[in-house]
């Protein structure tokens, strides 16, 4: 018997109002165990860290293919308090709308797919499996995804839904996410006596004129558009009259699949050992985060699937699209290359991370709605 939509309610307000700002997931992992095994659902929780967790559960008889549902556990920190007109973690329902840290992003995907899961389990036959997977410290380097890929949980999996916000659009592909710091050594003096100094601050700037050159002409990703590169933190110098002996910056770069990371990176290689070289500077390269672009084809067979099921329960013919920010797949494709996989939840990207988040109840339950249609879909 399906739940009724209190019920679903209760599910979601329940996880907004768990605190689990990045590397507290493990008592959303304790919820969602306690929700499986009420239901004879086997769960497989990893605790790891302090406080974090990944949770898996899977339902179907086995043998056939495999269904991901895919979400993460935590969220980004709430900023000011005081600037916020709904308590962060009181999960307050205001006509349509539920508010909280994590409502949009993505508390209200992990929750409508635990339902969807539940009640799939109750009223359908799964020739295969349908596993849901909810990760920990997705809004800070993907952590939980690493571990999940080295575990191996993923190896049997056929397709996957990540529940990230969309309004009910599916989005085929998106763009990865490469950060860097450049490090640039000098020699401090006085600044009476620059000539005898070395100053790092000028380091920094040959490599960002250098950095602007040599992507002023990438080349047009087919699907994701143009190739998107910032310089988005510079740090230097001590005092106002001492030629700086450090300075540092960092940059992002969405990788698209025709300009992919490993190219990213041995572009920058190259231009740091030329600058070094040319003006005799000392700069040093560290990549810091690495995620891969994803793109599933859209006239794939699953792509067909899921805007079929999206379709049926958004009212209105679901559209396709990108976006420039990266998920937890992008940790995925690093190692399953040819995984189909769409990203499709509740509301929008535009309302995630932001002061009195939210999400509309309307949305999460189409959601839940979807996902279940997406899994009878996946299984004809």
């Amino acid at each position: 018997m399906d739940m009724n939509k209190d019920e679903k309610i209760k599910i979601l307000r329940d996880l907004i109002k768990i605190k689990s700002v990045n590397g507290n997931e493990a008592k959303i992992t304790d919820y969602l165990v306690k929700i499986f095994e009420n239901q004879n659902i086997k769960v497989q929780p990893d605790y790891f860290d302090e406080n974090s967790a990944n949770f898996v559960a899977e339902i179907g008889e086995g043998k056939g293919p495999v269904l991901c549902f895919e979400g993460h556990q935590d969220t980004v920190a709430i900023g000011d308090e005081k600037q916020w007109e709904h308590n962060p973690f009181e999960a307050e329902v205001v006509g349509d709308n539920i508010y909280g840290r994590g409502a949009a992003d993505m508390k209200s995907g992990l929750a409508a797919a635990v339902i969807a899961l539940i009640e799939l389990n109750e009223k359908e036959r799964i020739p295969g499996k349908i596993k849901l997977i909810a990760t920990a410290g997705e809004e800070f380097g993907a952590k939980g995804a690493y571990r999940l890929v080295e575990s191996n949980v993923l190896d049997e999996v056929s397709a996957m839904v990540v529940g990230e916000p969309t309004a009910g659009r599916v989005v085929h592909a998106h763009s990865g996410s490469l950060n860097y710091r450049i490090k640039s050594f000098g020699k401090a003096v006085h600044s009476s006596i620059p000539e005898r100094g070395i100053n790092a601050i000028t380091g920094l700037n040959y490599f960002i004129n250098a950095e602007q050159r040599i992507f002023a002409n990438t080349p047009l990703d087919p699907v994701l558009g143009e190739f998107k590169h910032s310089i988005t933190t510079i740090k230097g110098g001590s005092q106002v009259n001492i030629v700086p002996d450090y300075a540092e910056l960092y940059g992002n770069i969405r990788p698209t699949m025709v300009l992919g990371n490993q190219k990213v990176k041995e572009i920058l290689t190259k231009v740091i050992k030329e600058l070094n070289e040319e003006h005799k500077l000392r700069l040093e390269l560290e990549i810091v985060h690495d995620f891969f672009p994803m793109s599933t084809p859209a006239e794939s067979i699953f792509v067909k699937q899921v805007v079929k099921a999206a379709s049926e329960n958004f009212g209105s013919k679901a559209s396709l699209g990108i976006i420039n920010g990266a998920t937890d797949a992008s940790v995925y494709v690093k190692k399953y290359s040819k995984l189909p996989v769409v990203v499709l939840g509740p509301d929008t990207w535009k309302i995630a991370h932001q002061t009195d988040e939210m999400t509309s109840i309307t949305s999460y339950m189409n959601t839940i709605e979807t996902y279940k249609k997406i899994a009878r879909l996946f299984f004809e």
